[in-house]
């Protein structure tokens, strides 16, 4: 699909693209490599338990259509949309990351995806200090045009929606529409759809464990073209964000504090390493200035009425050992393994896709693969 281009997706492609996304070892990445390799996500899903057989895993957890029209007729109830990769209403600067979600559901009012906006993140346990800082520069934000996103948790992310509910705010949920968390923000959540909007990822009923939020964290630096960290300690999740938001190229900044405080360890490392230093919304803004109107579409296929088989050529068994002997624990490119097999592209693209739905691979940033 060229950059411009927008379609959308039937009822019943839809439903399948839900499918594919919520089946056992199909991420971002894999998900638009099928739908490339087999013209889309109905025939993808159609071959799946094969393609898993072939990698070594005799089943393979698949959504039947009943499961995926379930979800979202239940979502459709909450006002939750599923806006799909590509058509209108999808955020323009979440399409430019790596591992943007095939689907994004969305509640709340999505023209603020229209808007340039600015992610905050912090400290969970955050300072009164700190969150009347962070009020005050999301209102300061929200005063020049900017949409505030963050994650919905205490302290920083909390005080920064709440200080930009008027101008518009996005909450990045961890979990389902149905399960937010924090419980204690739920009302937060219920004001701030009114003005701004709610996105996730994960299945509509998903209760976030610990390992969902750094996932999460991806969604809150691809929707903004920076990100501000305030109060943030050596080791917290907001570090994370700040590292992910560095990979995606948006603008890193923070808030420098007292180095006697705890809170301020992973902020005033931040400075150090190069992250802008903040004292004032007005240092935020300018240095996006440049940035800003910047977007880009990725590459996946449009939904053709098409029929594909996979190959079941002799050789098949052999190639996708030999590339799961030439993988390890080092990550390498797809470019390496067809040097290093001797073997067309498209085949090595299959055995890869054989050998991640059976589990036995993981799928890195910028195209790189490495075995499990």
């Amino acid at each position: 699909m060229k950059n411009g281009d927008v379609f959308r997706l039937t009822e019943d492609q839809r439903i399948d693209w839900l499918r594919l996304i919520r089946a056992e070892n199909v991420g971002p990445r894999t998900f638009r490599i099928l739908i490339n390799q087999f013209g889309g996500a109905g025939p993808a899903v159609r071959l799946l338990p094969e393609l898993a057989r072939r990698g070594g895993r005799t089943l393979v957890k698949i959504p039947a259509r009943e499961e995926a029209e379930a979800e979202l007729a239940e979502a459709a109830r909450l006002g939750v949309r599923y806006v799909a990769l590509g058509e209108t209403g999808y955020p323009k600067l979440l399409r430019e990351i790596d591992d943007p979600p095939p689907l994004l559901a969305v509640r709340g009012n999505s023209e603020v995806f229209a808007r340039p906006s600015i992610a905050m993140v912090g400290a969970r346990n955050a300072s009164v200090a700190g969150t009347r800082y962070a009020a005050s520069l999301a209102r300061e934000f929200g005063e020049a045009g900017f949409v505030v996103v963050s994650g919905l948790a205490r302290g920083i992310d909390a005080a920064a929606h709440r200080a930009s509910l008027q101008s518009g705010t996005i909450a990045v949920l961890a979990g389902g529409h149905a399960k937010p968390y924090p419980a204690e923000n739920a009302k937060l959540l219920e004001a701030l759809v009114e003005n701004g909007a709610a996105v996730s990822e994960m299945p509509h009923r998903w209760e976030p464990r610990a390992r969902d939020f750094p996932r999460r964290n991806r969604l809150i630096s691809g929707l903004a073209a920076g990100v501000v960290v305030v109060e943030a300690a050596e080791r917290s999740g907001s570090l994370i964000t700040a590292r992910l938001a560095g990979e995606q190229g948006r603008e890193v900044f923070a808030v420098p504090g007292s180095p006697a405080d705890p809170r301020a360890g992973g902020t005033n490392r931040l400075i150090k390493q190069g992250a802008t230093l903040v004292t004032s919304a007005t240092d935020v803004i300018e240095n996006l200035k440049p940035m800003l109107g910047l977007t880009s579409v990725p590459v996946i296929a449009r939904e053709p009425e098409v029929i594909v088989t996979v190959d079941a050529s002799p050789g098949g068994d052999e190639l996708r050992e030999r590339v799961a002997m030439l993988l390890g624990s080092a990550p390498v490119t797809l470019d390496d393994l067809v040097r290093e097999s001797k073997a067309r592209t498209a085949d090595v693209q299959v055995a890869l896709l054989e050998l991640e739905l059976a589990g036995r691979i993981e799928r890195h940033g910028g195209g790189l693969v490495s075995l499990i």
